[in-house]
This record gives C-alpha cells, structure tokens and sequence, in this order.
C-alpha cells in the first residue's frame, strides 16, 4: 500500500510539471564570460555570448548525471520560480544540447542578460545555480 502511495504521489508530480530538481554543490557557480557588464555593443550586428561555469560539468538536456546541467540565458527576465520547469520562449534560451556560447543579435536599447543551469529536464537545481545579472546597451 505505502509503495502504491507513494507511485501515485510520484505520478502527481511528474503531471504537475513540477517534478523535484537535481541537487548541486554548494559551491557550483556559472558567470557570462562576454560581454562584460556595462558592454555598449553595435545594433544590427549579432555578437558572442560566452558561458562559464565551476564546480559543475555540462550535460545534455535528458541525461542525469550527479552534479551536471545545461545552460539557459535568460534576457530582459528574472530568474523563474524555484522547481519548475524554466520557459522556452525567446526570454529564456536553452542550450540543451551542452552549448557553452551562442550568437545573439538584440534590438536598441539596454538588456539584461543572467545564466541559469537547468537539470536533464530544464528544471532549476538546488541550491539554483545562476550567474549575476548584467546589463549591456545595443546602440
């Protein structure tokens, strides 16, 4: 009965979208190693965003691994809520296939960009592994 219980719960999860993240190392972080905060860039020319990251290793969207995740840029949005799935929209970038940089071209005007690491299934990890925020001007 308790494992029957406790199937049910699991499915319930897993239905909801909300199926619990893959754990991280207290000390993981991930950084934009380009372009610099504070970047004025030129409009109508895509430009290199690079991705780091420490304490953690990179892996494919679908393969859990202990300590691993895939990148997600995030642009002109705040971090989503804890243990959900992260949006795929033109806001929240996946690179589920272990990208560490991307071209991007934006419009005029000031953007943020931040880095958050999802786990096998685009889910957020615990502790949330997520770069600072920075700012760049497309002019």
């Amino acid at each position: 009965m308790r494992l029957l219980f406790a199937a049910a719960a699991l499915i319930a999860t897993l239905a909801s979208g909300t199926a619990g993240s893959a754990n991280a190392p207290a000390n993981a972080y991930c950084y934009i190693g380009w372009p610099s905060d504070g970047a004025v860039l030129p409009a109508g020319k895509p430009f290199r965003v690079w991705f780091g990251l420490r304490f953690m290793g990179v892996a494919p969207k679908g393969v859990a691994a202990e300590n691993t995740g895939h990148h997600h840029l995030l642009i002109d949005t705040e971090l989503p809520p804890a243990g959900q799935v992260i949006p795929s929209d033109r806001n929240h970038l996946h690179f589920g296939a272990g990208e560490t940089e991307t071209m991007l071209e934006l419009p005029p005007g000031k953007h943020t960009l931040q880095l958050l690491m999802g786990d096998e299934n685009h889910v957020p990890h615990t502790p949330p592994v997520a770069s600072r925020k920075i700012t760049i001007t497309i002019k």
